[in-house]
Formats: C-alpha cells, sequence, structure tokens
C-alpha cells in the first residue's frame, strides 16, 4: 500500500501570516499521524517563509510515523538534515525565491555534485531525488546513489482533465525505469482527490505520495480526519 505523507507547510503559512502559534504546527502532525497519515512532510525555504527551521528541529521528536524533509540542499539545509536526522531527504532544485518547486533535477548535468551530497547525506538518512519524469533523469538519479526518486507531478495534475491516458503516460514509462534500476519511487505535487486514484491504480510500485496544498484546501471544507481518510481511499 502505498503511503500517505501530509505536507504541512500551507498550515505554517496561516500561522506565519498572524505570528503567534495559530494554527500550532505540532498539534496539526500529531493529529494527522493520528488521522491515518503514514508520513509528515516539511519543505522549510531559506526565507522561511512558511516552514521555519525549527520547526523542523521541533517536529522530530514528537513524530511517530516517517519525517521527510524536502528542500534546496544549501549548506544550512544539508547541516540541519544532519543534526535531525529524518526519515528521508529529498533534494529539489528550488531558487530561493521559487513560489514552489516547478522542476526536478538534471541527474546527468550535476552528477558529480549530486553524488557527493547523496554519499554525504546517506549516513544520517534515506536519499530521494526530485525528478521530471523522464528516464534517463532516473538512470542519473541511480548513478549518482540515490535510495528513490521523487516524480514531479505537475504536468500530470495539469493534463489529467483533458486526457488522463495521455497524461499518465511518461509517468509509467518513469516508474518502469525506477524499477529497473532498483530504486524506491514517490510521487508529488498537484496530486489531489480528483487525479490521485488513477495515478496510483497505473503506478503499481509507488511508495510514497507528498500532498499539501490540495489536501489542506480540502481540509477547509471537510476537515482534516475526513480529508486525510478520503485521500488514503484513493491510495487502496
Amino acid at each position: 500500500m502505498t503511503k500517505l505523507s501530509v505536507n504541512i507547510n500551507k498550515v505554517a503559512t496561516i500561522r506565519n501570516a498572524r505570528g503567534g502559534n495559530m494554527p500550532n504546527i505540532l498539534q496539526v502532525a500529531i493529529d494527522a499521524e493520528r488521522f491515518g497519515a503514514e508520513g509528515i512532510t516539511v519543505h522549510p525555504r531559506p526565507d522561511e517563509r512558511h516552514i521555519r527551521y525549527q520547526d523542523a528541529r521541533d517536529l522530530k521528536p514528537i513524530l511517530s510515523t516517517e519525517f521527510n524533509i524536502e528542500g534546496n540542499p544549501t549548506e544550512d539545509f544539508i547541516r540541519l538534515v544532519e543534526e535531525i536526522k529524518p526519515t528521508q531527504v529529498t533534494l529539489v532544485p528550488d531558487a530561493p525565491d521559487a513560489i514552489t518547486s516547478n522542476a526536478g533535477w538534471d541527474t546527468i548535468k550535476h552528477e558529480e555534485y549530486l553524488t557527493t551530497l547523496i554519499t554525504r547525506l546517506k549516513k544520517v538518512c534515506r536519499v530521494s531525488v526530485f525528478v521530471d519524469p523522464v528516464p534517463e533523469m532516473i538512470i542519473g538519479a541511480k548513478k549518482c546513489g540515490a535510495d528513490r526518486v521523487e516524480l514531479y507531478t505537475e504536468s500530470y495534475a495539469k493534463d489529467y482533465p483533458l486526457d488522463r491516458e495521455k497524461a499518465i503516460k511518461p509517468f509509467v514509462i518513469a516508474a518502469k525505469e525506477a524499477e529497473r534500476q532498483d530504486l524506491g519511487l514517490n510521487a508529488g505535487h498537484d496530486l489531489s482527490l480528483e487525479n490521485l486514484e488513477y495515478f496510483h491504480k497505473q503506478i503499481s510500485n509507488l511508495l510514497e505520495v507528498s500532498i499539501g496544498h490540495a489536501l489542506i484546501c480540502d481540509a477547509l471544507y471537510y476537515g482534516l480526519e475526513n480529508t486525510i481518510q478520503l485521500y488514503k481511499r484513493c491510495l487502496k
């Protein structure tokens, strides 16, 4: 069964809009686990506009499921991961001013850099590399020493309402390549209640999905507990 990791960045965005500690990030994470999430994801950025580095430190001792920290591997980020030792780090090539993730790694162009980085981080946790659904990038991730790849699913979500079979095709091909390379497979970005079930049914080796924006938006209407159960139902 594919694990659901809940990204709580958007909850932190609401908190930061007013200062203080409401909503309480730690309590939301505990509740998400209690409601059935098999993991918690955070994506701290250098400007700390949502999740802060201290949030990641505070979350580690209270979580009972998998803890996934994703982000651009600046030296500060790398040191945070080495300090916290999460279950998994997901390396994402974000520009500092990016609103959200918008591309995967070119694992061929950055092979030397990623190899050195992954070797360093594998001493403390599992390492996943954020990639576009391109077989060559997955092969490159394997050469760099990654344990997993996370497929960047924005194109699937965008094209799903138009032609879901066409939208899923590159991801099926990418998933098969990950399996050939003996890499674990994650996915994330713009997955939702609308498109998640079909994606899951077509990708048999999918280990984990990380979902934040759509899930938190749905929780405004359905409540967090019910929303998590709705997403988990898509993954059965």
